[in-house]
């Protein structure tokens, strides 16, 4: 879990310092969703299979290690990037070293744990998403809004000055020191782990006659998961709740400042951290009360998801519309609760329908889709329909025809007070449109949950009666 928390501060930090590094580089929003979208999806998903199909033949706690030292020192060296285009490229990079973690991580975790205590096991594993949010928004935000000069004297005060002599502190923006320090403690959480976690034989909590005999081929993984329509429809479902789930957390930060008008660091840590935290109860107790219903109701890991799904969508819009911050907040809260629910399900029929050699490959399957679809295609979603939105808000305000979305990223300098107020409420309108539209593909991803389960107990592999 502190590994996968890890993963998500390094993932998530971007998202907190959205608007910075937007006026930074006076991006679109549709450049910025494409910015933390696609090119980190791609290389996630792309490389996730093959380190997957390495982790179900070797020694996964090294792997792991080995990842996790790489994504931290490309977290670190977003914060030199120089454009938009190194930016990219050091994104790039986490992605890489990240697709390393999840696949042999359930992997060890299917080892450590019998079939009937995985939903809570992979519950605890799962709240990494929602706690590394909760990290990334209680360090990410209050640096980002540090000025170079503060932390140059800081470092000079205790003695380190001549370190950094070289840097011009002034210069320096807040965001840049964000990821710096946020990523550099990975290295030694690499090296706990690698001293600290065992390699469990493979299978070692399955019933003998589970227990593999021999390591697996390239295609075995594939051709257990080719008749299992419950991992097909629960990994379209996975990767629709995904799609909105990065959609709103690459504009969240955003949103609350252009519609509320709060700071950076004001909204990582009044809102941002909190509702991380709301996301990681739901998480585990998604995976708590899955456990509870499942010897009563077999297909409750399809079930309890779906519903939490149908339940967040008017809670999430309410809260979008919502004037007062502290309602808006109340109710974002429990859309975020109801949301989160789904995560442990997903791993648990996603290892679950497969024999233990071939677990960490399924998750990277369902990996492959929820990083293509969902964080490849969601923020990029969010922010052209935002644009869109926008661009309807200003061709119907008194300066149509004058504002684009691009002139309006122009700055102050370039615009009159009245065009600066017309561009304000139009860009804070768009964003909320948009991400009100994106909620509701909830309800084609609680359907598909719904699906997985008319077929869960025939295709599920893993035995609840194990001790």
């Amino acid at each position: 879990m502190l590994v996968y928390t890890l993963n998500f501060i390094d993932r998530t930090l971007i998202a907190v310092v959205a608007q910075p590094i937007i006026n930074t580089f006076s991006l679109t929003d549709s450049q910025w969703g494409l910015l933390s979208g696609p090119p980190f999806a791609i290389f996630y998903a792309v490389m996730g299979l093959p380190i997957a199909l390495w982790a179900d033949r070797s020694n996964r706690v090294r792997i792991i290690a080995v990842c996790i030292v790489f994504w931290s020192a490309m977290t670190v060296l977003c914060g030199f990037a120089a454009g938009f285009l190194t930016l990219l490229l050091f994104r790039v990079g986490v992605a890489i070293g990240e697709a390393g973690c999840t696949p042999p991580a359930n992997s060890i975790i299917g080892d450590y744990y019998p079939a009937r205590k995985r939903a809570r096991a992979l519950g605890v594993y799962s709240m990494g998403v929602t706690l590394g949010g909760i990290l990334a928004n209680l360090f990410g935000g209050p640096i980002a809004q540090m000025q170079g000069a503060d932390v140059g004297a800081w470092v000079e005060s205790i003695g380190l000055g001549a370190l950094f002599s070289t840097l011009d502190w002034a210069t320096i923006e807040g965001w840049r020191i964000a990821f710096v320090v946020v990523g550099a403690p990975g290295i030694l959480i690499a090296l706990v782990f690698l001293m600290t976690i065992k390699e469990p034989p493979r299978g070692y909590s399955d019933p003998p006659d589970f227990q593999p005999k021999h390591k697996p081929d390239m295609t075995e993984a594939f051709r257990e998961l080719k008749g299992k329509p419950t991992f097909w429809w629960m990994t379209i479902g996975a990767s629709l709740v995904a799609f909105v789930g990065y959609g709103l957390v690459s504009f969240q930060a955003p949103f609350l400042q252009r519609e509320h008008g709060i700071g950076v660091r004001d909204a990582a840590i009044y809102f941002g951290a909190p509702l991380s935290f709301l996301a990681a109860v739901g998480t585990y107790m998604g995976g708590y009360i899955t456990e509870k219903l499942t010897r009563r109701s077999p297909t409750a890991a399809a079930w309890v998801p779906a519903t939490g799904l149908l339940i967040a969508i008017p809670a999430y819009i309410t809260a979008f519309y919502a004037s007062d911050l502290r309602i808006a907040f109340v109710l974002w809260g429990v859309a975020a609760v109801c949301h989160y629910s789904y995560l442990g399900a997903q791993y648990n029929i996603g290892q679950g329908v497969v024999s233990a050699r071939s677990r960490a490959t399924a998750i990277a399957v369902l990996l492959l889709s929820v990083s293509l679809i969902g964080n490849g295609i969601g923020p990029y979603f969010v922010g052209f329909f935002s644009d869109l939105f926008m661009s309807m808000q200003l061709s119907g305000s008194e300066f149509a025809g004058e504002l684009t979305p691009g002139l309006c990223r122009l700055g102050d300098s370039a615009l009159s007070k009245g065009q600066i107020a017309v561009c304000g409420v139009a860009s804070s309108t768009g964003l909320k449109q948009a991400i009100s539209l994106t909620v509701c593909l909830f309800v084609l991803a609680a359907g598909c949950f719904l699906m997985s389960g008319r077929t869960l107990k025939r295709d599920f592999v893993a035995r609840f009666d194990t001790n």
